[in-house]
């Protein structure tokens, strides 16, 4: 009887060891393959925040030299109007030229875009603008105020 029981005892502890191995390797192996997802995620992710950083400093720089070239246009060689008769708007349009201003007779409005890089087009705005301007819908108003004088009353 102490043959069997012994036997079984060890059979029991047996059988929990080896129940026990097989949980350790599977864990191990497991956690084994999660760590290196893990690490090739943070991997990626790494290296797509750094790529995500450098197209948006290159991005930034490109909208920062195309501000400077639209403020800078009147002196760049390839403008053909005097710089003294160009004014910079911005936004909508970047300039409005009068040649011949310098001279005390205009002798045209020339609204101007300036564009750089590989994709020079125009936005759909500026695309209307255009439009309207070549369809003719551009007027003259003049906005005038009664002088502080004029406004106050009594005086």
């Amino acid at each position: 009887m102490e043959v069997i029981a012994l036997t079984i005892i060890i059979i029991a502890v047996a059988a929990i060891l080896g129940i026990l191995l097989v949980y350790y390797t599977t864990r191990y192996r497991y956690e084994n393959k999660f760590r290196t997802w893990q690490q090739e995620v943070w991997q990626k992710w790494g290296e797509e925040k750094e790529k995500a950083v450098r197209d948006a400093v290159a991005q930034s720089r490109a909208v920062l030299g195309g501000k400077f070239t639209e403020q800078m246009a009147p002196y760049l060689p390839e403008f053909k109007y005097d710089p003294t008769e160009a004014r910079f708007i911005g936004s909508p349009v970047d300039l409005i030229v009068f040649p011949g201003l310098s001279r005390g007779e205009p002798e045209e409005i020339v609204i101007m875009e300036i564009k750089s890089g590989r994709s020079a087009q125009l936005s759909p705005q500026e695309r209307k603008i255009r439009q309207l301007i070549e369809d003719g819908m551009v007027r003259w108003e003049l906005l005038q105020r009664p002088s502080e004088a004029e406004r106050q009353p009594g005086t």
